[in-house]
């Protein structure tokens, strides 16, 4: 347990309801041609699609939201994994990412800013973290133990833009998380203390 001037006693590896700026959820409907339904409390926001090739890889996708501009979810040229950019449909890059290891489960995204890192949920659940290199978890995404669905929680501002990057990113690989991650840094503390500036 950690403990911040006025606040309550929080758990080191888990975000509290309390502190989440922002929860969404995602159904995932069909079969082959799977339609990820991103909604928040107020009603459905957008849906994320994922390209296959015939063989069957995942070469790019979309978000096409209710309202706003489509993302572009491309594969870059390489022989490392997740290696994807995002776009705009007006062809302005926001991010990119990639894995350096075949064997790490780690995915760098870069934003032209400050770096984030996709690693996975400590404890065998089922789910990614999204990391800052200095401040430490920013969002979670993890399936539901029953069924198709998968819950989001930001723990402090974020760039939707790059968390549905990220819920691509780690949607893919979703299996891969069941192995526990690494001991998170920058605790929940540090996002009770960032959820109330």
């Amino acid at each position: 347990m950690e403990n911040t001037p006025g606040s309550r006693r929080v758990p080191a590896d888990r975000m509290s309801q309390r502190d989440h700026t922002a929860s969404y959820q995602v159904r995932i409907r069909g079969l082959f041609r799977r339609r990820h339904v991103v909604s928040d409390r107020d009603g459905e926001l957008g849906v994320v699609r994922m390209e296959r090739n015939r063989w069957g890889m995942i070469v790019g996708g979309s978000y096409t939201p209710v309202k706003g501009e489509l993302l572009l979810f491309r594969r870059d040229p390489g022989l490392l994994r997740s290696q994807f950019s995002l776009w705009t449909e007006g062809r302005e890059w926001l991010g990119a990412s990639l894995r350096w290891s075949f064997v790490s489960r780690e995915i760098s995204i870069s934003t032209g800013g400050r770096p984030f890192r996709i690693v996975p949920l400590p404890g065998l659940r089922k789910g990614w973290r999204l990391v800052a290199p200095k401040t430490g978890e920013v969002a979670r995404i993890h399936g539901h133990a029953f069924g198709r669905g998968v819950s989001i929680e930001v723990g402090r501002r974020l760039d939707f833009e790059l968390l549905l990057f990220a819920y691509f990113l780690g949607a893919q690989i979703m299996g891969e998380s069941r192995w526990p991650g690494p001991r998170p840094e920058g605790s929940s503390a540090v996002l009770a203390a960032a959820g109330r500036s």
